[in-house]
């Protein structure tokens, strides 16, 4: 099987190809795209409240978290690295740009809230560097609301890839940081948790601030 970039399956799963996310030594794993292409339900919408004024969305994927927050009246802009994901979230009525985290972004140290919903935390498979990324990225009085996974889960990093059919994308790293993992993951970032909260059966947030 040929490997192709993340980029190219992750767009075929946005335009409804069934989706599979792939470890060594586990069972392919659904990608939930159905959840992601849906208008934002009562648990995103709760987790949305937890976003104050101008908010970046990182990793915004297909783009309902974007697109309700503009609804709310927010300042926001969407940023991933899937063209596909931007065009969606265009689409839905939400600003997007083609951009890694990592690179620089607009308004860097005024955005109020940055938020990373649906794992986004694992994005490169280093929370500790996303999250201190984004400590810089947000106003010094700012704050990043954090999708976690729920108690009882081991903070861990492993590589994973997409496959949709015959296409399979080259191998990136991930990372899960779960409730119990949130708050020292946080503090070696320069971050504090200010508060967790369980979102319907299956969702917990935090939300972080500058550490005092």
């Amino acid at each position: 099987m040929n490997e192709v970039p993340f980029s190219t399956v992750f767009a075929l799963a946005l335009r409804g190809e069934q989706t599979h996310v792939v470890r060594v030594g586990d069972e392919p794993v659904a990608l939930p795209v159905g959840e992601w292409t849906q208008p934002a339900d009562v648990n995103d919408h709760r987790m949305l409240d937890l976003c104050i004024g101008p908010t970046l969305d990182v990793g915004c994927g297909p783009g309902r978290m974007t697109a309700e927050l503009a609804n709310r009246g927010h300042v926001v802009l969407g940023i991933d690295v899937v063209h596909e994901a931007v065009g969606q979230t265009r689409e839905r009525g939400g600003a997007a740009m083609l951009r890694d985290v990592f690179d620089e972004l607009p308004g860097e140290g005024r955005w109020e809230s940055a938020l990373l919903a649906d794992g986004n935390v694992g994005i490169g498979g280093d929370p500790v560097a996303l999250l201190h990324r984004l400590s810089n990225v947000i106003d010094p009085r700012g704050r990043v609301v954090v999708e976690v996974a729920r108690p009882g889960v081991l903070a861990s990093t492993h590589w994973a890839a997409l496959q949709t059919g015959e296409q399979r994308s080259r191998p990136f790293k991930w990372s899960v940081v779960g409730v119990d993992s949130i708050e020292a993951t946080a503090a070696e970032a320069g971050l504090a948790v200010a508060s967790v909260e369980r979102i319907g059966e299956r969702r917990w947030v935090a939300v972080l601030q500058g550490a005092v």
